[in-house]
């Protein structure tokens, strides 16, 4: 199994639109996709900005360029990015995972408890 991770940044302010919007590009075209395997988003606010993160999870290279286009490793942009004041990362990373679970979950540590 592949994954394909995108990151992006908004202004705080446009966080809520930026993300309704997200889920009715990126989230939902890329599900729409014969072997996707899942579709993750993961919202971070850091000072005057929203940091997106868009994990999507594949079967093949095949069914992701299907997505994602012949060179998958370059972010899929639309057209009404600007519209959000979108900063996004060129460049996507593509890594090969073992399984088709949410990345973005909670990890809780029991280091140092009793």
């Amino acid at each position: 199994m592949i994954s394909r991770t995108w990151h992006g940044m908004v202004p705080l302010n446009m966080k809520d639109e930026f993300e309704k919007y997200e889920y009715e590009t990126g989230v939902k075209e890329s599900l729409a996709i014969k072997g996707n395997q899942g579709a993750y988003l993961e919202i971070i606010e850091q000072d005057q900005y929203a940091h997106f993160f868009l994990c999507t999870k594949w079967d093949s290279m095949d069914s992701m360029i299907a997505f994602a286009g012949d060179n998958p490793r370059i972010a899929v942009t639309y057209p009404e990015d600007d519209k959000y004041g979108l900063i996004s990362d060129p460049i996507v990373i593509i890594q090969e995972v073992s399984d088709s679970e949410n990345p973005f979950k909670e990890i809780i540590s029991d280091a140092g408890e009793n």
